[in-house]
């Protein structure tokens, strides 16, 4: 596309608050309101999964400032795919948007959707468990809902970002001085001889690192949309160092609440922590932990969408995926194609959707290509030194980071083999595959041309410059 034509571009309507909310508010999706007895159930002891917690807020800090580094070397959109472009070639990159787009976005979109559903459904069959589809169904509502959203405007999308981040920190924020009460009047029993019990093996740990990293997710958001966020060289540090280490700080304190609340036991039989310490601590006013879990997991799944329709954009105008998804709305101007097509494979996925498993698989791949971006910004550390960047990290956080990286990887492989991490692993490398005739040699069906112009005309969309 030529510059003379008057391109369309993604505005620059993302300010630190937003920023921060982009980052905190996808981080804080359901996880805090659930993954706790995850955590304490594979670990075993109160002691051990605080300091789970503590390495994992930790791991995403350094993760983020990583991404920090590289969002001012590579100032574009995309995230892992566009540093992975940058860095390790076309065809890594094409690997990695096909399984972003196929199962990772997909999968923790669809996880955080269901979680909602369960909430939000849960007033309606008080007393028993609801039926599947009616929490299906219900997951299906709200990623259309957010995907009409999405569409229709980028400052609306962030609003709803920035209005449910207050929401949540203010509901965990209740759930620590409610904890802190309890405290005081002298329920600390439960934090005796709180490393009884741990359970100490590698698998152990990496499971109860996937179940902690996934309620820290989302600490990378912020680069998928960098050409959308207001002067990136400062915003993109300082909302990283803001979000994550108030996330850290409020899980911690809250997972403290949780303990004096309940015993160990307690809260590993709990279906929804949250809502369990509601009943406890709130009596009648228990209901207002459910709202805002839904509203928590609401907001995440937001910042999901907006961030994973914004891959599926960045890779289309490189090249990787069909035109029509490198468009914009003509006066709306998002991603809408983009944003369709992310809904619609979610949709697609939510049919067989069971929660467990989506968070082991989705963190397998996940932490697979994290590896490979950070070799990436250690290979720019080392060889491209000159190139401008506003910030910099010492060279010893991607060398960590990187090494949490593999051992995530290899731990549940290496300690309890199954059979679906090769699954994945195909998966992943069949991107090959489809990469040599569809991409290299372009070999395209001339109907998908036709197919691009009537969307085109159908949806009003037009191809967009980069935002640099």
């Amino acid at each position: 596309m030529g510059h003379d034509t008057h391109g369309l571009n993604l505005q620059r309507e993302v300010g630190l608050i937003g920023a921060v909310s982009f980052i905190g508010g996808t981080m804080i999706g359901s996880g805090i309101f659930i993954s706790p007895q995850y955590v304490l159930s594979t670990i075993g002891s109160p002691g051990a999964s605080f300091i789970i917690w503590s390495c994992c807020g930790l791991i995403a800090m350094l993760g983020g400032l990583c991404y920090a580094e590289l969002g001012t070397i590579i100032p574009e959109s995309g995230a892992e795919y566009i540093y992975i472009l940058r860095t390790a070639g076309k065809v890594v990159a094409f690997m990695f948007v096909f399984s972003f787009i196929m199962v990772m976005r997909p999968a923790s979109g669809t996880g955080v959707a269901l979680i909602f559903a369960e909430y939000a459904v849960a007033p309606f069959y008080s007393g028993c468990t609801p039926p599947q589809l009616a929490v299906k169904l219900m997951a299906a509502v709200s990623i259309l809902v957010l995907a009409i959203i999405n569409c229709l405007s980028v400052r609306l999308a962030t609003g709803i970002q920035v209005v449910t981040m207050a929401v949540k920190v203010v509901a965990l924020v209740v759930i620590i001085l409610g904890g802190i009460v309890m405290l005081f009047q002298g329920r600390t029993e439960n934090f005796e001889d709180s490393f009884e019990g741990t359970n100490a093996g590698i698998s152990s740990i990496g499971i109860a690192f996937y179940q902690g990293l996934w309620s820290y997710d989302g600490w990378n958001t912020l680069n998928y949309l960098t050409e959308e966020v207001k002067h990136p060289e400062v915003n993109l540090p300082r909302a990283v160092l803001i979000a994550i280490s108030l996330v850290t700080t409020l899980y911690l304190l809250v997972n403290v609440s949780y303990l004096a609340v309940m015993t160990p036991k307690e809260l590993v039989s709990s279906s929804a922590v949250a809502v369990t310490w509601g009943n406890k601590v709130l009596g009648s006013w228990g209901w207002v932990m459910s709202v805002a879990a839904a509203l928590s997991a609401f907001g995440s799944l937001n910042g999901t969408f907006f961030s994973g329709g914004r891959v599926c954009f960045v890779a289309a105008r490189e090249g990787h995926m069909p035109d029509i998804l490198s468009m914009a709305h003509v006066h709306r101007l998002t991603p809408s194609p983009a944003l369709i097509f992310t809904t619609i494979i979610s949709l697609v996925v939510l049919i067989p959707g069971d929660f467990q498993s989506i968070v082991n698989y989705f963190s397998f791949s996940a932490w697979f290509f994290y590896a490979i971006v950070l070799s990436g910004l250690i290979y720019l550390k080392i060889k491209k030194k000159d190139l401008p960047r506003s910030y910099k990290v010492p060279i010893v956080i991607p060398i960590l980071v990187l090494i949490a990286a593999i051992f995530l990887v290899l731990a549940p492989i290496i300690d309890n083999p199954q059979i679906e991490y090769l699954y994945v692993a195909l998966f992943i490398s069949s991107g090959i595959v489809l990469y040599i005739p569809f991409i290299h040699y372009k070999l395209c069906p001339r109907v998908l041309d036709k197919l691009t112009v009537f969307l085109q005309l159908f949806l009003e969309v037009a191809p967009a410059d980069k935002n640099l």
